[in-house]
């Protein structure tokens, strides 16, 4: 007996030891691998000064990015001996978060190849090149001073002829929607070169020769801008702008697997969709035969759709001027702030700013009415900034219109979906997560998804007293995520017709002129990115409920926001995966 004990003894002190050996093995791949990427990411900011730039690290500044066949080729050889070392790495034996980290490093070497070899947007999408966004990210670079800034604008304006030549002799054959948008907003970069950097200089302690420098320098941008402008105006009127904006059903489903990274295929969200739409009509017609007595005295219509469209467009009644739309939206975020509080739906940082502006003129035109720039990882004291489109090149009747569109009870959902607990509110987070990688390489459906789940949830929780009339308004703000995506893939998949969109949107989705045309405008331009809502809303929503029934009295929302936004953002499958696992 003593013998078997003796023995036993011995086999469980081996155990043991393979296990501690086993674990110290594990926790070294995962020091070499946090190492590794540490490393990567300052070489890949290093080869890629725009994206440095636009997340917030001014290491670069100086660097205006040409990115020629021969860059191109080399970022390829690059990320192809990155990809190499990533792979050594067995999954089973990293952290989760390293498991998350070298998926989304993997995704995006392979659809910088893929965009490079097969998609190849840079020959025939001219509004990929644009140099303002980042002439006014250096000027407002918070840890410069205004002489290192100008330095820095300097360097980057004698780069700017080497810019627009690679740029004419990238593109072949462009599409038209594409070659307006790059009009439209590369005149809008002008202000940059004739109002921001002027004002700069005037206020710079400088020589009158360096002075003279600059607003040469800027002169010959501005003149290059033109030059560019020019040559698109040329080949809008040549047989070298045609290209269709629609990719196909085979290209699309492969982008959507880069970009979006669901459980999904793109065919099979779209098919959800179809059924979601049905489901959300429903709900609203109960609505509306209940809100009916309250606004109307006359029998109800015996049509659904015309039912609902009757009491959404006498809620539409109440809206904003368009001169105080700004403001509106302004005085709605503490609202929000203080319906988060007093819930505990999650934590609030109340040191990180958030300010609403005026899109500036080189973001504008793209069909997005409100949008959020974040001050991303590497500035984590900079403002967060809501962009919101101004009414100022609308006539009355568009004007009407767009405020119809975004009236009283809308314009709370949007406030939620951009800001609180929104995309303002996520990216907060994302900046705070430890992994880099996942604040650089963030999943556009996981941050568009948790937008559009914070609106449902919200009002689940009981913003806006439940009130009938704002559910009913949350259901069309909430089938326009859904008909995003019946658009995404109808109109680059299956032909849809500008009239076939627009009617969708307007009779099924109860939305106003402009907004139809805006959206069918942003259609032309872009390629899943209207996926992205619907379906991570989808995957995060069905998260959620999987856990409540998996967690039962122990669920607590709270935590469930908090936890699945530590992830950063991460694609939602991984999510889901981390937080089912743990």
């Amino acid at each position: 007996m003593k013998n078997i004990l003796l023995l036993l003894s011995v086999l469980f002190m081996i155990n043991s030891s393979c296990n501690t050996q086993r674990q110290h093995a594990q926790d070294d791949m995962n020091t070499t691998f946090d190492s590794l990427t540490t490393q990567l990411v300052h070489d890949f900011m290093t080869l890629n000064p725009t994206w440095a730039l636009s997340i917030g690290l001014h290491t670069n500044d100086s660097t205006l990015e040409v990115l020629t066949p021969e860059l191109r080729k080399d970022k390829l050889s690059r990320y192809s001996t990155w990809a190499d070392s990533l792979q050594s790495f067995p999954d089973d034996k990293l952290s989760m978060s390293n498991r998350m980290d070298k998926s989304m490093l993997l995704n995006y070497f392979n659809y910088f190849k893929w965009q490079s070899e097969i998609f190849k947007s840079h020959t025939w999408n001219p509004a990929e090149y644009n140099i303002g966004e980042g002439f006014d990210l250096v000027i407002n670079n918070p840890d410069a001073t205004l002489n290192q800034k100008l330095d820095d604008v300097l360097a980057r304006l004698y780069q700017v002829p080497a810019y627009f030549d690679n740029a004419k002799k990238q593109l072949v054959n462009p599409t038209p929607e594409h070659t307006q948008l790059a009009i439209t907003q590369n005149e809008g970069s002008k202000y940059i070169f004739q109002k921001i950097l002027p004002d700069s200089i005037a206020k710079a302690d400088i020589s009158d020769i360096h002075k003279k420098k600059l607003q040469d320098a800027i002169q010959s941008a501005l003149t290059e801008i033109d030059s560019y402008i020019a040559h698109l105006k040329q080949l809008q009127q040549s047989a070298q702008c045609t290209r269709n904006f629609r990719i196909g059903k085979t290209l699309f489903e492969q982008k959507f697997a880069f970009d979006i990274q669901s459980s999904y295929s793109a065919e099979e969200i779209y098919n959800i969709a179809l059924k979601r739409k049905s489901e959300i009509l429903d709900t609203m017609y109960t609505l509306a035969k209940g809100l009916w007595p309250k606004y109307f005295t006359g029998s109800m219509p015996s049509d659904t759709l015309t039912t609902i469209r009757a009491l959404t467009d006498r809620l539409s009644d109440a809206h904003p001027h368009r001169d105080s739309l700004l403001q509106t939206i302004e005085k709605q975020i503490p609202q929000l702030e203080q319906f988060i509080h007093e819930k505990q739906l999650l934590y609030l940082d109340p040191k990180k700013p958030l300010v609403v502006r005026k899109t500036p003129p080189y973001m504008d035109g793209g069909g997005a009415g409100a949008s959020i720039n974040d001050p991303g990882p590497f500035n984590k004291n900079g403002k967060t900034y809501y962009n919101v489109s101004l009414l100022d090149k609308y006539d009355e009747q568009q004007a009407i219109s767009y405020l119809r569109e975004y009236n009283d009870y809308i314009l709370q959902i949007l406030n939620i979906h951009e800001a609180i607990p929104g995309h303002y509110t996520q990216l907060v987070y994302a900046n705070q997560s430890p992994s880099l990688v996942k604040s650089i390489f963030g999943n556009g459906a996981m941050i568009e998804g948790w937008a559009v789940y914070g609106e449902r949830m919200m009002l689940e929780e009981g913003y806006g007293q439940n009130a009938p009339e704002l559910w009913l308004m949350y259901y069309k703000w909430h089938l326009r995520s859904v008909i995003n995506t019946l658009l995404d893939y109808s109109i680059q998949c299956l032909g849809m017709s500008e009239a076939e969109a627009k009617r969708l949107m307007t009779r099924e989705g109860f939305q106003q002129e402009a907004e139809a045309a805006g959206k069918w405008k942003r259609a032309t331009l872009s390629q899943v990115q209207l996926c992205s809502y619907f379906t991570g809303y989808t995957e995060i929503y069905a998260l959620r409920e999987k856990l409540k029934a998996k967690q039962g009295k122990a669920f607590s929302l709270k935590a469930f926001h908090e936890e699945f936004l530590s992830y950063g953002s991460a694609p939602v499958p991984r999510i889901a995966e981390a937080m089912w696992n743990k």
